[in-house]
């Protein structure tokens, strides 16, 4: 996920944040504020504004029906539609499962993957801001009822699975991982006079919803901000603390924890025994186990790393120069790094997909932003992709292995690959 509390937004400069991270810090402070009122819904304001693309546009508009592309373009969309998205920029908030698409939204609806054409549609189907995750062909949700209920549902047909509910002594529980066995949920511990200043971490079985364990977490920790991912029997998470904390996913122990020298605002990755965390101007890899530093890595002067994405055993990372790494993650050993998006000044991408030998790239909406195509053996840069709509908010990407889902406000594209 992305977040970040930056006054500014956009450009490449050392101590802004990118307009992706204060929509999402923006839309969780909403959210928690409407939910602490009892309200029954929210939406998102209205997008700040902001001009499209770059100044030569990189690609057709949205045009139905796939086909070739020019010379440095985007392919034409295969389909594109008009959605109900109601996104702050996060990975988890565009879905490709199940032969469906799904953008996180009110009412929350699945598109057919090689169609575009709606298959199933729930109202009050999400919290927005909050994670939609998918797990062993699941998807789960916190309920957009505001109903303390957090649910899994067949993606295919949207049909509910199970719903669960931690009790009446818990708010806002929502899913921050998932695996094959249990879902990962945190909520807020309520006081008797209904404020909260403790959370609480748990496990629910992923077939019925039942509570496997739960863990109070130390005071002084938030609710919000929460990062997290599941890798050999761990639940790794960070949160605005500068907690790095690891736990065990049969009991919810926690095996070790320790703090960041920086806010990590956004996603890290785990590959085998490693977590691999972007610390400002220096990328590192602490072992999973013990929380021992494997290997680090420094950005050039003066810039700052975007958030790493483990692709098929490569990691690949960007960074505020317009540099893109591709990492043996392993080791930290560098395979390649390319200066393509500096030279052909495109805005740097923070979350990719990798079809084939493609890696797929979603910038924020600066100028010249837009999903990026590169060559995932060089960094050579194919082609970029705009729909030069002028919306304001952040490119997502999704991939079902035969498409590139590509989500800018309320647009969807799926772009052949």
């Amino acid at each position: 996920m992305a977040m970040g509390n930056g006054m500014s937004v956009g450009g490449a400069s050392v101590g802004r944040f990118s307009r992706r991270r204060v929509l999402r810090l923006v839309g969780g402070g909403l959210t928690l504020a409407v939910l602490t009122a009892g309200a029954a819904g929210c939406r998102e304001d209205a997008a700040d504004g902001g001009g499209a693309g770059g100044d030569k546009p990189s690609a057709a508009g949205t045009p139905s029906g796939g086909g070739g592309r020019e010379e440095g373009r985007g392919p034409k969309p295969a389909w594109s539609k008009s959605t109900s998205a109601q996104t702050y920029g996060d990975n988890d908030e565009l879905v490709a499962v199940g032969g469906v698409v799904i953008a996180s939204g009110d009412p929350l609806t699945a598109l057919g993957a090689a169609t575009g054409e709606e298959r199933w549609s729930l109202q009050g189907g999400a919290v927005p801001g909050a994670p939609m995750l998918v797990g062993d062909g699941a998807l789960y949700l916190a309920s957009g009822k505001y109903d303390g209920a957090v649910t899994g549902h067949d993606p295919a047909s949207g049909k509910e699975i199970w719903s669960s509910r931690l009790g009446k002594e818990y708010r806002q529980p929502r899913p921050i991982a998932a695996d094959e066995k249990q879902v990962y949920v945190i909520a807020e511990i309520l006081e008797a006079d209904g404020s909260s200043r403790t959370n609480v971490i748990a496990a629910l079985d992923s077939s019925t919803g039942k509570v496997a364990w739960s863990e109070q977490r130390d005071l002084g920790t938030m609710q919000m901000g929460i990062h997290a991912s599941v890798k050999r029997g761990y639940l790794v998470y960070t949160d605005f603390k500068k907690n790095l904390t690891v736990r065990d996913t049969a009991t919810g122990r926690q095996v070790w924890t320790q703090k960041t020298t920086k806010t990590t605002y956004g996603l890290f990755a785990v590959h085998q025994n490693l977590v691999i965390v972007p610390q400002g101007e220096r990328l590192q890899a602490f072992n999973l186990s013990d929380g021992a530093e494997k290997w680090s890595m420094d950005s050039e002067h003066l810039t700052t790393f975007s958030e790493p994405n483990v692709l098929e055993g490569v990691l690949y990372i960007a960074d505020s120069s317009r540099t893109v790494r591709a990492v043996e993650p392993k080791t930290g050993r560098k395979i390649w790094h390319s200066k393509a998006l500096a030279d052909a000044e495109v805005q740097v991408p923070r979350q990719f997909v990798k079809v084939g030998g493609v890696l797929y790239g979603a910038t924020d909406l600066d100028k010249r932003g837009g999903v990026v195509a590169l060559d995932a053996k060089t960094g050579e840069l194919l082609w970029t992709f705009n729909d030069n709509s002028g919306d304001s908010h952040a490119w997502l990407v999704a991939t079902d292995g035969k498409r590139v889902f590509a989500l800018h406000g309320k647009q969807l594209h799926a772009l052949p690959v």
